[in-house]
């Protein structure tokens, strides 16, 4: 079964050093001659993948969909989303013209006709050049920034410009956000005026400089997403990276990436690479530029494309890459420069590795030991040669829960935060380590069959209590996992929903439908079954539910499953037959009343609540003042807020954490290793109190 794949996003890999440098100057001095009017045409073999795909989706599928004109409707609507997500191009008379595709799109698949995704592109194309010449000739002149003016920077609910008067009032105003931000970091106009000049001239020769190849994957995954979020097609270079960033062999940042309104956006920090372990980077973060060396000049990259950004942060292992990075939960903020140096992202980076939790509650000491379990791994090569030795995260987890035993401690908690998922399989063998026999997860084909994944070792290697954490980006395996444990009554799940990923995906090489066919061919992802828990609930959608719940600053309509309008429904089956522990559920009610009342006299967790409320309303916000006065003032009082919150965590926190290999270390050296996860902490307070209320 397929690891949990996350999309269309890229793992940063590396190129020579030499030719970094070289590549860099090629992706800034695009070519020159570009024809600016010239129509790119679909060819004969682009119909027949076309085709091939078509056949692939409606019969192979885990979805039983009809390919018909309602359908047909949201393709048109993802396809002009992909073009133009802000509306800032098209106008509505365009929108008018294009209405006569809408009941057809279902009939062009399945006779492998691309003409209307070519021409719309084409207008596409005609648009952006309008818009170039209107940005050029704005930019010769300053803004104003005296007057009381508003940016609102998401259009996705906006009506379509009837104009070209009406795009040009709406770009000025984009302009001069742009420009006031820049001159907020203390850049004059006439640097200004040429960042963002050679910005979207950049941009607009990438699109002109577009392929049929490129025009085709951005109409059939159109065409894959109004199925399926996680369904595909990868042309053939992204089909060659995907294979790079599955491998595990990895180097570069560790970061995966998307774009998001011209930004290029973090949508997953890989544990153990540089970006991991430099802890300065988000999820939701933006790349606004990059820089060779220590030195070299720093590129803007607003509004490229995606794979031109990962090519200049790709390097050489032991090279150094800078970053200019917008937080994306405080746009007030002025942006930070990372310094990173590319490294290899090895297996046991990624492994599981544990601590000591030190806490007094209710005149009693508590040690508990903490495992963070980044992802669910395997060394499928060392396994499969009789390495006796191989990694697996099973094996990892097992053998210090061993050691956190000899250690004497009260309880055990297992971090998921951030663990997208891996091996299914690791899964049900993880689970094993704290129940006996039994099933885990069941898995739904799209023939309807059920298979179901079960432990089969009757040993538990912890019978302690225990604790699953978990938040907004635990998925897959890691839903399956917190979702065992909660089933069976095993232990007790903190945080906040997971990430509601509860479907599988398979890939399909398209060579193996026109053998004879000399050109490389591209693949596709497609979901193939869906996750169910023990109870017959599905991961879907919903994720897990924890036990006791934590305020949450990424929502679940835009983070996570529920975030994307084709993602599959949660459902129900036939539950399985288990044992259940009962350890959890007696106690949950207490737990919450003892939670609320100590989070209401430690000013660790209420200025945590607090910065998450701020975060929420910072991420909903859709209005900038464009006066200068009043944003510098934002941004004064945003880099005081930020100044504080660092020094109120640095000063309350009331635990000790020790790593594990270090417990027997002095007193001195375990002060040092204090941590300001307030998170963390208010979870050791109610593990401990469970414990409490458990054992006496």
């Amino acid at each position: 079964m397929k690891r949990f794949l996350t999309g269309l996003l890229l793992v940063l890999f590396v190129l020579s050093c030499n030719a970094q440098d070289k590549h860099t100057e090629e992706l800034i001095a695009r070519n020159q001659k570009i024809d600016s009017t010239k129509v790119i045409k679909p060819d004969a073999l682009h119909s027949k993948i076309d085709r091939i795909i078509t056949t692939i989706l409606t019969r192979a599928h885990y979805k039983k969909f009809a390919l018909n004109d309602s359908l047909s409707n949201v393709i048109l609507d993802n396809y002009l989303n992909t073009l133009d997500a802000n509306k800032l191009y098209f106008l509505q008379s365009d929108i008018d013209e294009f209405e006569r595709y809408k009941n057809n799109f279902d009939d062009y698949l399945k006779a492998g006709d691309l003409t209307a995704a070519f021409d719309i592109f084409d207008r596409y194309k005609k648009r952006l050049g309008e818009r170039i010449d209107y940005i050029m000739k704005r930019l010769k002149t300053d803004f104003d920034y005296t007057i009381n003016e508003e940016y609102h920077p998401d259009r996705k609910d906006a009506k379509w410009a009837k104009t070209p008067e009406e795009l040009d009032e709406l770009w000025r105003l984009r302009l001069k956000n742009d420009a006031l931000s820049a001159k907020l970091n203390g850049d004059d106009w006439e640097k200004i005026s040429s960042t963002l000049k050679k910005r979207f001239k950049y941009f607009h020769k990438t699109i002109l400089k577009y392929d049929p190849e490129d025009v085709f994957q951005l109409y059939i995954n159109a065409f894959a997403s109004a199925v399926d979020p996680h369904t595909n097609y990868f042309s053939p270079i992204n089909a060659e990276n995907f294979g790079i960033n599955m491998s595990l062999s990895l180097e570069g940042i560790g970061a995966q990436l998307t774009t998001r309104n011209d930004y290029t956006t973090i949508v997953r920090i890989i544990p153990g690479g540089p970006a991991f372990k430099s802890g300065k980077l988000q999820v939701d973060d933006r790349i606004i530029g990059v820089a060779q060396g220590k030195d070299g000049e720093m590129i803007d990259v607003v509004g490229w494309r995606l794979d031109d950004v990962i090519q200049l942060i790709r390097g050489k292992k032991g090279t150094v890459v800078r970053l200019k990075i917008e937080k994306g939960d405080n746009h007030d903020l002025p942006p930070e420069e990372l310094v990173l140096v590319r490294d290899k992202i090895k297996l046991e980076e990624q492994a599981a590795k544990s601590e000591i939790m030190e806490l007094e509650n209710n005149g009693k000491t508590y040690r508990i030991g903490i495992i963070d379990v980044p992802g669910f791994y395997i060394d499928f090569k060392g396994k499969n040669s009789g390495d006796l030795n191989y990694k697996s995260s099973t094996r990892d987890v097992k053998r210090l829960l061993v050691k956190l035993e000899k250690e004497n401690v009260d309880g055990v908690i297992i971090d998921l935060r951030n663990n997208g998922g891996g091996s299914l399989q690791e899964a049900v063998n993880m689970t094993g380590l704290f129940i006996d026999r039994g099933p885990v997860v069941q898995v739904r084909n799209s023939d309807g069959s059920v298979d179901v994944g079960e432990d089969r070792d009757p040993q538990i290697v912890y019978s302690g209590p225990l604790a699953v954490m978990i938040n907004r980006f635990s998925a897959s395996a890691s839903e399956i996992f917190a979702g065992a444990i909660q089933d069976y009554g095993r232990g007790l799940i903190i945080g906040a929903q997971s990430f509601g990923k509860g479907t599988v995906q398979n890939l399909i090489d398209l060579k193996r439908f026109m053998p004879s066919n000399k050109e490389k061919m591209g693949q596709v992802k497609l979901t193939v079954a869906k996750f169910y828990r023990i109870t017959g609930s599905s991961t879907q959608l919903k994720g897990v539910y924890p036990d006791v719940a934590f305020p949450s600053a990424f929502d679940a309509k835009d983070f996570g499953e529920a975030a994307s309008k084709s993602a599959l429904p949660w459902d129900t089956i036939a539950p399985t037959k288990f044992h259940k522990y009962n350890e959890v559920a007696q106690f949950i009610p207490e737990l919450e009343k003892m939670h609320e009342e100590r989070i209401k006299k430690s000013p660790l967790f209420q200025s945590y609540v607090e910065n998450v409320g701020e975060a929420v309303k910072r991420r909903n916000r859709n209005s900038f003042s464009l006066l200068e006065s009043v944003r510098k003032k934002q941004r004064e009082e945003a880099e005081a807020k930020k100044k504080k919150r660092e020094e109120e965590q640095a000063l309350q926190t009331t635990i000790k954490i020790i790593p594990l290999e270090e417990v027997k270390k002095d007193d001195e050296k375990k002060d040092k290793d204090k941590k300001e996860d307030p998170v963390l902490e208010e979870s050791g307070y109610i593990f401990s109190d469970y414990i409490s209320l458990k054992v006496g």
